[in-house]
């Protein structure tokens, strides 16, 4: 495996869970989509993507076919399957050994979920539409496991400093609340732009801490980096619009 175009989640997930996030560098695809694209609707030539993804399942010794997922900001958790469809949802989970979650973003929060005993796992994609119509409560609930055996990683999304919103995504996060202690996490997610009125810089790894707080997970990692800002690491839609979409992966053995 080349390690310089995968990110590997640092956090205790026990020894027999694989999971990965991909960075841009190192792939087949050219121009806006330079170089390791893994998305095949974004208008990259069909061949590169072909091949991004062929490297991808021999660096990492996949042991199937990923989970590839139409993604419609939804909050739909789907049962991963190892048959090569493509399935309509934004999360899928499997207690299936070999069975490879996967999701795709450039700038959403991916979330990689495993239990303690290294027997389920899940991948969340999380824009803000997903994040306050419920994906991360949808896909936790569907998950076997019990929310204080999970393990969450927040992959790379956009920072704090550069999701600028508007009101409405104000409004969503709060109309999500479940409870008076969730309402008040999620105010301390946004702050006021400081030169235009009615917009906030929000915090999408808070908004979604606060979530799985609110469910009853506790053990959380990652979080820390900005697809925006880090251009040489990762694609960003809000950075670039047209661009590539890199892949969080897990299973286990």
């Amino acid at each position: 495996m080349s390690a310089d175009h995968y990110l590997k989640p640092d956090w205790p997930a026990p020894a027999n869970v694989r999971a990965f996030f991909t960075l841009r560098r190192g792939g087949h695809s050219e121009g806006a989509y330079t170089a390791f694209n893994l998305a095949d609707h974004v208008g990259d030539a069909p061949e590169a993507v072909a091949a991004n993804r062929e490297q991808l399942q021999k660096e990492l010794s996949l042991p199937s076919e990923p989970q590839w997922l139409e993604q419609i900001h939804s909050d739909k958790a789907v049962k991963a399957q190892s048959d090569g469809k493509v399935r309509t949802a934004d999360a899928s989970f499997s207690a299936e050994q070999g069975t490879v979650c996967t999701v795709l973003t450039a700038d959403c929060l991916p979330l990689l979920v495993c239990n303690r005993e290294g027997s389920e796992v899940a991948a969340i994609h999380a824009g803000w539409r997903g994040l306050t119509g419920g994906v991360i409560r949808e896909t936790i609930r569907a998950m076997s496991s019990a929310p204080e055996d999970l393990l969450v990683w927040l992959g790379p999304a956009i920072g704090p400093e550069a999701f600028e919103c508007g009101v409405d995504v104000l409004e969503a996060a709060f109309e999500s609340s479940m409870s008076e202690s969730h309402a008040e996490a999620i105010a301390h997610c946004f702050v006021p732009h400081a030169k235009k009125p009615l917009h906030f810089l929000a915090d999408i790894y808070a908004l979604g801490r606060a979530e799985l707080a609110e469910l009853g997970v506790t053990d959380i990692f990652g979080g820390d980096r900005c697809t925006v800002s880090e251009d040489a690491e990762f694609f960003s839609f809000r950075r670039d619009g047209d661009t590539g979409r890199m892949a969080s992966l897990i299973w286990f053995e």
